[in-house]
């Protein structure tokens, strides 16, 4: 397992969001301290590939965490869904990843305490630290379905507040972090970015952030068959979004300007 390293001088640490091993390297040569590893970032992510999750725990040497999600949509999962789960866990922790991102709920809005405690158990006893995911935004109470997480044993909550974005969110923040007292991290996600980041740490009190980073960047082929769509909606089919070294320096500099 690799230690978690922070910038000198630095108090606010960031979590990036990556799509993909070439993101996650841009994520390190930036000065994230942190990575989750996730694909399909448009359906608000799932789980990469084994190859992805290898290659990236080959390639870094700041903290990998990785998202375990097997499809989009809502966060009930049937119980073969579940066992996909746990076996992408297993293979994290042979992997040699620093930790996983995870997330599961009842059919009405309650945490499902059960199966995300198998989950955290089987993470730790392997030395894995556990972040709870964004379906904590889902939740028909956020502030008894964090008293709950805490007692399961993650270390932080990736959250907006129960909001589209982290800055709608921010007054929730803020009163999690208060109630929190300490006992688990209160981590901002969605839509965090360099023209939001200073305010949002200044209103909050959080430590660290979570954010993508991501710029576009065109495709290098020459060739385009720009009559065909190879998804279900139309997008664009000759570029990708990668995160930005430039992006993620600014967004950790402007996050420490206070």
């Amino acid at each position: 397992m690799n230690n978690e390293q922070s910038t000198p001088g630095l108090n606010i640490s960031l979590e990036v969001c990556a799509n993909s091993v070439t993101s996650a390297l841009a994520a390190q040569a930036g000065g994230a301290v942190r990575v989750e590893l996730c694909e399909n970032l448009y359906e608000g992510g799932t789980t990469p590939s084994h190859g992805e999750i290898l290659m990236a725990r080959k390639l870094l040497h700041i903290k990998l965490y990785v998202l375990i999600r097997p499809r989009g949509g809502d966060f009930l999962y049937t119980d073969l869904e579940f066992n996909i789960m746990m076996a992408d866990i297993r293979y994290c922790i042979e992997a040699g990843c620093d930790g996983i991102v995870i997330g599961m709920l009842n059919e009405d809005g309650t945490i499902d305490v059960a199966r995300c405690t198998e989950m955290v158990k089987l993470a730790r006893q392997w030395g894995l630290g556990v972040t709870f995911h964004r379906a904590f935004d889902m939740c028909a109470d956020m502030f008894k379905a964090m008293e709950e997480i805490i007692e399961m044993g993650c270390e932080r909550i990736l959250t907006s507040g129960g909001k589209s974005t982290a800055m709608e969110g921010a007054y929730n923040l803020a009163r999690l972090v208060s109630k929190a007292a300490n006992r688990i991290k209160i981590m901002p996600g969605s839509g965090v970015s360099e023209a939001n980041v200073a305010d949002l740490v200044r209103f909050t009190g959080v430590a660290e952030v979570h954010s993508s980073a991501r710029t576009r960047v065109p495709s290098n082929m020459k060739y385009k068959n720009d009559r065909i769509v190879m998804g279900d909606t139309v997008g664009d089919e000759y570029s990708v979004d990668v995160t930005s070294v430039d992006r993620v320096q600014q967004i950790i500099r402007l996050a420490n300007e206070l």
